[in-house]
């Protein structure tokens, strides 16, 4: 349960004044929808109206605040001309001007021979000082109304900023003053405060350098928010290692056979990270562990080689994927190899229906299959196993901490879990999303796999790039041709893609095939099918292509407007070819002119196909929240820290939850009850539940 002091945080934005249900709507969209998520939204700006020039004094383009007198009105003759009004001081004079003004408002406001006080931006026209619509006119008398500094916000259309402005004026005297739950001498080293000072500190900027993520209000916000994440994954990993885990250990005699089938040794990276599942495995706790490998480094032969040892110790194990086409394939690669060593392999997908899904629950409840291989599917309530020991999950960014651990809870007793992903992750990344894992990486790639030669073109040389076609098909190249990505709208992507297969099977005939992603995956499949076995050439497609697709003989990768594209997702799509023997390619067609990101990313493409350079370089120049294409559900998001400029206070944060759980795991001490609220304030609430006395 929630504690009853974050109550009034936690109350939805329309119990704000001012927030009624039309700008409800508008603010959380903005924000979210409750009290907390407004205070999380912090200024982007500050407009300082401490400037008190007199008419003569004042510059152009500064905003100004002046003691007047009001003079004469002028209306316009016209609609469309403005509305005048003189003012002067015993300087000078000049003008107010307002468009679409009512007279009988004006007259009120600024009445002739009045003294007002005006404070908005001052431009010059014709050498002569006006300003126009300002956003301040009070009685002098008033003056200590006006905010002389003025914090400005992020909005979204239809939302005004005097509407936020005085919700949250509202609701920071409101602010409970919560116990402190940081350790007081890091307090102390750093210049912070307690967090409601730091919380209405950072709302009421003095100055333009209190919008820095530095300044100490705002580094004391986001290093809260950074322990909160880092505490909640410690809770999740200590969980998992609480949790009854089984010793398993197979003899070995699978893997030889496997590892006899192989075409190729296995490199140093993969015995390395083999040896560390293998002890996880036999360990007593729980193997929660990510097994980090770039495009091609033989990941999917680790994890075989990992389920092994479950069956040749009497278990079983599973294989899930994000998507049904790799799922397949998972299934395609594994079958011969498991062949070769009588191993009892099975495929359950969300399109397998009746008597077939029967067979296949039955057999894998009954213990008939060794190795069960699916989509998601395998979460279903239905499929049960008799004895699962290891899980593996492929491309864990699709999937978040918590199907993680829905994932676990499947074998009953302490079934493993080994996550794999084929995009890199920054060091900074892995910290915030996979805290609660252990991490293995394959940083070789096998022996025999040729580099890609990386090229980049403009756009206007297309027709040069599709009379180069035939002589590479004449060599029996098989073709990828990537479509950009209009928008994040699979209808616009697919129309694109549609255009351009169009275009090339007049060219080319029939061996031109199209996969997106509005297709059917039983379309999508044939498709694939067809390019596999060489029937079809040149396969156009969107990004669906990206993740895992395998087919050696295909060495030519076109990827059309290449700066629409992530540094991630441009490594992932270059991964397809260079799977085989033979010498591969890759075109990165772009259009002109290139904006300096979309440059510094072809320049990365070109330099390297080191995975883990490319999604460093990703992060430094998209930042967190894009990172792995569209906003993946297993990221966080953070409101107020910036994981990629504050990573020192990230490894303090990590280095701090580590700390506080070898100590206090329950959070039972004084500072323990208060990092429990700090759990609740940033609605990590879910952690909180794995505490024994939670």
């Amino acid at each position: 349960m929630r504690p009853e002091i974050l109550f009034p945080l936690f109350a939805p934005v329309h119990s704000l004044p001012g927030i009624g249900p039309r700008l409800e709507r508008l603010v959380e969209k903005l924000a979210g929808p409750k009290v907390v998520d407004l205070l999380w939204h912090l200024p982007s700006g500050l407009v300082d109206r401490r400037s008190r020039p007199k008419i003569a004094e004042v510059r152009d383009g500064e905003i100004a605040t002046m003691e007047v007198t009001v003079g004469l009105h002028v209306p316009p003759r016209t609609k469309r001309l403005p509305y005048r009004v003189h003012v002067s001081d015993e300087t000078g004079e000049m003008q107010i001007i307002f468009f679409n003004a009512r007279a009988d408002y004006l007259n009120k406001v600024l009445p002739e021979g009045g003294r007002r006080i005006v404070s908005g931006r001052v431009e010059f026209y014709q050498g002569a000082p006006q300003m126009t619509h300002p956003d301040h006119m009070l009685d002098a008398s008033e003056i200590d109304q006006m905010p002389l500094l003025e914090p400005l916000y992020p909005l979204t259309a239809g939302l005004p900023l005097k509407a936020v402005q005085k919700a949250l004026r509202s609701a920071l005297p409101g602010l409970p003053e919560l116990p402190e739950w940081q350790d007081a001498p890091w307090l102390k080293a750093r210049g912070w405060v307690r967090w409601r000072p730091s919380l209405i500190s950072a709302h009421e900027p003095q100055s333009t350098a209190d919008l820095d993520p530095d300044a100490p209000a705002r580094a004391r916000l986001a290093y809260d928010e950074l322990l909160a994440n880092q505490l909640a994954l410690g809770l999740v990993r200590l969980r998992m290692r609480r949790l009854p885990g089984r010793t398993v250990s197979g003899d070995g005699h699978l893997r030889r056979k496997v590892e006899g089938a192989l075409p190729f040794a296995l490199t140093g990276a993969q015995k390395r990270a083999l040896a560390e599942i293998d002890a996880d495995m036999k360990s007593t706790h729980r193997m929660l562990r990510l097994l980090q490998g770039d495009v091609g480094s033989g990941k999917t032969v680790v994890a075989l080689l990992a389920m092994l040892s479950a069956v040749e110790a009497g278990f079983q194990a599973a294989m899930m994927a994000p998507t049904e086409i790799l799922a397949r394939q998972h299934h395609a690669g594994l079958k011969p190899l498991c062949d070769a060593a009588g191993v009892r392999l099975a495929l359950l997908t969300g399109r397998d229906k009746g008597k077939q899904r029967e067979e296949t629950l039955a057999a894998t409840a009954a213990g008939e299959v060794d190795i069960l291989v699916g989509t998601h599917a395998l979460f279903q309530e239905e499929v049960s196993f008799r004895a699962l020991a290891l899980a593996v999950v492929d491309e864990q960014h699709r999937f978040g901490v918590h199907q993680r651990l829905m994932l676990a809870s499947k074998g009953g007793t302490g079934t493993d879990v080994l996550v794999m992903t084929a995009t890199p992750i920054p060091r900074t990344l892995t910290l915030t999303a996979y805290g609660d894992m252990e991490v293995s990486k394959l940083d070789e790639k096998p022996p025999g796999r040729l580099p890609v030669d990386t090229r980049a073109l403009p756009l206007d040389r297309l027709e040069e790039v599709l009379t180069g076609l035939p002589r590479a098909l004449a060599r029996g190249a098989q073709i990828y041709w990537v479509c950009p990505l209009v928008e994040e709208s699979d209808e616009v992507d697919a129309a694109a893609a549609e255009e351009r297969h169009k275009h090339l099977q007049s060219m080319f005939g029939e061996i031109v095939g199209l996969v997106h992603g509005r297709m059917k995956a039983s379309e999508k499949d044939a498709v694939m099918a067809q390019f596999e076995a060489g029937d079809i050439k040149i396969l156009v497609a969107t990004t669906v292509i990206e993740v895992g697709v395998n087919v050696p003989s295909a060495t030519v990768m076109v990827i059309e407007h290449a700066e629409r594209f992530g540094l991630a997702q441009l490594h992932q799509l270059r991964g397809r070819v260079g799977r085989g023997s033979g010498k591969s390619s890759c075109l990165l067609l772009y259009q002109t002119p290139l904006g300096e990101t979309a440059e510094a990313r072809i320049k990365i493409m070109r330099e390297t196909e080191d995975g883990f350079r490319i999604a460093e370089e990703d992060l430094r120049l998209r930042g967190a929240g894009e990172l792995l294409g569209t906003r993946q559900s297993g990221l966080p998001t953070f409101r107020i820290a910036d994981i990629e400029t504050q990573k020192d206070l990230l490894a303090a944060a990590h280095d701090d939850a580590r700390m506080i759980l070898e100590r206090d795991p329950e959070l039972e001490s004084e500072r323990g009850k208060a990092l429990r609220i700090l759990l609740y304030l940033f609605e990590r609430d879910e952690a909180i539940r794995y505490l024994r006395s939670g």
